[in-house]
């Protein structure tokens, strides 16, 4: 069988320094060899252990770390209480993991002064983030992007996702036919969380109705869709409505169209780090513009969107 690829591993600068993060599981374990074989040699590998699976996130622990040994790459090893970070935050189980996540690979990021993660994500896992957008209510057909700079404790974090375009069989198809193991996380096979009903019950379902692959559809109306993003975050950087605190100048922002205030509001609390961002909460936002409303939004996690003296700020 061929050796998945796609244009990042020919395009990126194997001379620098990346951090992988690597569960285990088939998809991750697939991007290390990838890294591997496309002579990528400094890379770091970082293994997060979420405190769910007792006993089987041990052996994904010591199963990622003699795969980093094996092929020559130092690795990072970290522990944490997924669910008491949820009971603190007041957040999802998925939104408190992937907060731990970040966490863990900023740590990694000043240790070995390293700025560029790695992500293991697939077309299958871009098919899912769709849907689930589209049920949370997300602006727009919204999923993941190939780059991506988050902002983790204060420090900007790229990530990169050189497997976004390949499909999940694939890369399985690729570690069976060298012999290469992975870590089965038997979770991910019940429909019990919300991700694992949308693959194992809602896409097979909509394949079956379309009679066709809906996956490959669904990644295709996301790239459409990216363009018409980079559109609109041209025209937020134009509309120039924050002050120089960085807080969201009432009377600029009143002076816009309604679509470009939820454009500039949605920017402002996605770079202000709020997490499950929704249609619904822009427009709770939005609605802090009437001097005659509410002053002041519930955000999650316990932070507060507030309208005071003409401008609207996280507190």
């Amino acid at each position: 069988m061929p050796v998945p690829e796609t244009a990042w591993f020919h395009a990126a600068p194997k001379r620098r320094r990346y951090l992988a993060g690597i569960s285990g599981g088939a998809d991750s374990v697939a991007m290390l060899h990838l890294l591997h074989r496309h002579g990528f040699r400094e890379v770091v590998v970082c293994h997060l252990d979420h405190g769910l699976r007792g006993r089987a996130s041990t052996g994904d622990a010591r199963f990622v770390e003699k795969l980093a040994a094996s092929l020559g790459y130092p690795c990072e090893s970290g522990k944490t209480d997924v669910r008491a970070v949820m009971r603190e935050s007041g957040h999802s189980l998925e939104t408190a993991a992937r907060e731990a996540r970040h966490a863990f690979f900023a740590l990694c990021s000043r240790k070995h002064r390293c700025p560029r993660l790695l992500l293991a994500h697939h077309a299958d896992d871009q098919a899912e983030t769709v849907l689930w957008n589209l049920l949370r209510g997300s602006r727009g057909l919204s999923g993941m992007q190939e780059h991506q700079v988050l902002q983790v404790a204060g420090r900007p974090l790229e990530c990169q996702r050189p497997l976004l375009l390949l499909r999940r069989d694939e890369l399985r198809g690729w570690l069976s036919s060298e012999k290469l193991a992975w870590r089965e996380d038997v979770t991910n096979g019940k429909p019990i969380a919300v991700r694992n009903r949308l693959r194992h019950e809602v896409l097979p379902l909509l394949s079956d109705i379309a009679r066709r692959d809906v996956t490959e559809s669904l990644v295709r109306a996301v790239g459409s869709s990216s363009e018409h993003r980079t559109i609109e975050r041209w025209a937020v950087k134009q509309a120039d409505v924050l002050d120089p605190q960085g807080r969201l100048h009432l009377p600029k922002l009143r002076t816009l169209p309604r679509e470009l205030q939820a454009a500039c509001l949605y920017d402002y609390l996605r770079t202000s780090g709020v997490a499950e961002l929704s249609r619904d909460l822009v427009l709770r936002g939005l609605a802090l513009l009437d001097v005659n409303g509410s002053p002041a939004v519930n955000l999650p996690g316990g932070r507060v969107l507030r309208r005071r003296a003409g401008r609207l700020f996280m507190a």
